[in-house]
């Protein structure tokens, strides 16, 4: 089971996103039946089959283990991962990760997006392989005292993310792997202490 998969397919986000489905991915961390399920959320044995083949012709739960009773056999099924995410695909042929405008709300959201698809698809593939996927991620917060702070320092992490970038990029190295490299800063929402 992985952590976390990138559904892209407008059809399984459709699927997945129905809220008794979404509540029977719920159910499945650990492997269950249709009967067991049924019992937990209220349905009958035959609805939860119909929607545990939905999810199942989309990837989104597969059988753990089958189990013979007498003539009959019971599909023990599971979800695919701990929690999914669905792949944001802008609508339209505007890009706005073409956009020079690096503080516009539109770009920062296209970035996400971008990095959403990408290292959904690549975790896929590794996962598939067995692999490691080389991955890093920085998440930090900070707290500016004026406007002016905010832009200086904006200034400042690009001036050395650019020097970072020159001293280590390598275009003609043989073994070399690019990387895409992404960096973001917003407002923090409001912790619900904060509003009180």
């Amino acid at each position: 089971m992985q952590d976390i998969e990138v559904i892209a397919d407008p059809a399984a986000a459709v699927v997945a996103l129905d809220p008794m489905r979404a509540r029977l991915l719920a159910e499945l961390h650990e492997p269950a039946s249709a009967a067991t399920l049924a019992a937990r959320v209220g349905l009958t044995r035959q609805k939860v089959n119909y929607h545990l083949r939905q999810l199942e012709a989309h990837g989104l739960v597969e059988v753990a283990e089958t189990r013979t009773w007498g003539g009959l056999t019971e599909r023990l099924l599971v979800a695919t991962a701990a929690g999914y995410v669905v792949a944001p695909e802008p609508l339209g042929r505007r890009d706005p990760v073409r956009d020079d405008n690096r503080l516009s709300a539109a770009y920062l959201i296209s970035l996400a997006a971008r990095v959403v698809r990408e290292v959904g698809a690549l975790a896929r593939r590794a996962a598939g392989q067995h692999k490691r996927l080389p991955v890093y991620g920085l998440d930090t917060e900070i707290r500016f005292a004026t406007p002016a702070d905010r832009a200086a320092f904006a200034d400042e992490l690009t001036t050395a993310v650019t020097r970072l970038a020159q001293k280590y990029h390598d275009e003609q190295a043989a073994d070399g792997r690019w990387q895409r490299l992404m960096l973001a800063l917003h407002p923090r929402p409001a912790a619900p202490e904060d509003e009180g």
